[in-house]
């Protein structure tokens, strides 16, 4: 297994370096240090700007820099005396604090409803919970922040006559901090994305349920629950870790329309921050860490197919 990862890791450093080499370009079309001084600056400003912004060196230097540790070390140009490590250590906990939680909580909640719906096929309560997931997947993610905050926040507080969940002033110094700026972030997501998940895993389990080795062990008599637990469940879950593997690097990176409502500093809301005002180092390392996840993710994903489904070969 050990060969297969490192045969896997090999592969994908071409790609990793592409992705990079697209990132610096693609920021370096238009010339940053005349964005940032406008057009009535000096040549003397612009060649001493360009230089305390290191933009002064060679394309291939800088390129060799952010790969010798993704320009961790070097400071924010907006944020001053801060340093991309120091951002992104702070905006990661935020991150992982709604995303952690929304996936697990959305995983059994939609795993639950499709077996449900999956074991009672072409019946009402399938007719129903499919019914109320394509509804629930319909609407727009604005539309639950804004009633998640409306009712959950602003008339639950009103009701009890004390502030359950904020929505902005994110302070993890409050004893109850995850509850009152993190739980309502948490269930948005999960009621958002359980539709999708739910409908997903109710198709994979069914035609999992048609297959001939589940009917064998039906014939040899063997409970519907063992059946479904272990031989539909069981054989599902290769689709269910490659869903939940791919929803991971999204869910850390891109809680962007979440953060941004609930002023909560997590990773999507710094790096949407930094590509509006510019700020190359930000943009440069945060990219780096997030090519670096989704590679890291694929990986762990053939690598728990093996765990899962002892037929699988990594080779």
């Amino acid at each position: 297994m050990w060969q297969y990862v490192v045969r896997k890791l090999l592969w994908n450093i071409p790609v990793y370096l592409g992705i990079l080499l697209v990132v610096m370009v693609a920021l370096r079309v238009n010339d940053p240090v005349w964005a940032r001084l406008g057009k009535n600056a000096t040549q003397e400003q612009y060649e001493q700007t360009k230089e305390d912004l290191g933009l002064h060196e060679s394309f291939l230097r800088q390129y060799g820099r952010l790969l010798n540790g993704f320009d961790l070390d070097r400071y924010s140009w907006d944020k001053h005396g801060r340093t991309v490590r120091q951002e992104l250590s702070q905006a990661v906990w935020p991150s992982l604090a709604i995303a952690g939680p929304a996936l697990v909580l959305t995983t059994l909640v939609a795993l639950l409803t499709a077996l449900l719906a999956a074991f009672r096929r072409g019946r009402p309560l399938d007719r129903w919970l499919m019914a109320g997931a394509v509804v629930g997947m319909s609407i727009s993610y604005v539309v639950y922040v804004i009633l998640g905050q409306y009712f959950g926040a602003y008339k639950l507080n009103e009701w009890v006559g004390r502030e359950i969940f904020a929505i902005q002033g994110y302070d993890r110094s409050q004893p109850l901090w995850w509850v009152q700026y993190c739980l309502l972030p948490v269930l948005i997501n999960a009621a958002l994305a359980v539709g999708y998940d739910a409908r997903f895993y109710r198709a994979v389990i069914v035609e999992e349920s048609t297959r001939d080795h589940v009917r064998t062990a039906r014939a040899k008599g063997l409970s519907e629950r063992r059946v479904w637990l272990k031989h539909v469940l069981r054989n599902a879950m290769i689709s269910v870790i490659t869903h939940v593997m791919i929803t991971l690097p999204f869910l850390v990176a891109g809680q962007i329309v979440i953060e941004v409502y609930f002023g909560i500093p997590g990773m999507g809301s710094t790096l949407i921050t930094a590509i509006l005002g510019k700020d190359f180092p930000i943009v440069q390392g945060f990219t780096a860490v997030f090519a670096a996840l989704f590679i890291v993710t694929n990986i762990a994903t053939d690598v728990l197919y093996a765990v899962v489904d002892p037929r699988v070969r990594l080779q």
